[in-house]
């Protein structure tokens, strides 16, 4: 932005080198301008430097929020829940099974049927359950 200042600037510079006053209607005009261009070039200047400030920070705030998504979504297998899929053999519906739902007996209400259900944890089908397969 300083070649706007350094434009308007010179045009001052020409208006005084050409002695132009506010004696005359056309001198008042031209140094009006001259002066509006500056207080242009001022405001300009300043809007330049908040923009700046403002893609300064949100580039932090994009850093900040890189890593608030990475320790959220990147969760380690060790903290994830793993589900073993069994079939209720009453009404077939597919259940999606805890290891801390079940009882001693590893047994579970269907959802769908309401009937008690023993899930046996020797068959489970799920490759990544950690269930006693």
């Amino acid at each position: 932005m300083d070649y706007i200042n350094e434009k308007v600037a010179y045009l001052r510079g020409l208006a005084e080198g050409l002695g132009l006053n506010e004696s005359t209607n056309e001198g008042k005009v031209i140094l009006h301008m001259v002066d509006i261009l500056d207080d242009i070039s001022d405001v300009l200047e300043g809007l330049t430097e908040a923009q700046n400030d403002l893609e300064d920070y949100m580039e932090v705030i994009d850093e900040d929020l890189a890593e608030i998504e990475e320790d959220f979504y990147d969760l380690d297998d060790e903290d994830e829940i793993d589900f073993c899929q069994v079939e209720c053999p009453e009404c077939g519906e597919i259940v999606f099974v805890d290891m801390d739902m079940l009882d001693e007996e590893n047994a579970i209400t269907c959802p769908n049927c309401q009937e008690e259900m023993e899930v046996d944890l020797t068959s489970c089908e799920d490759d990544d359950c950690e269930c006693k397969k």
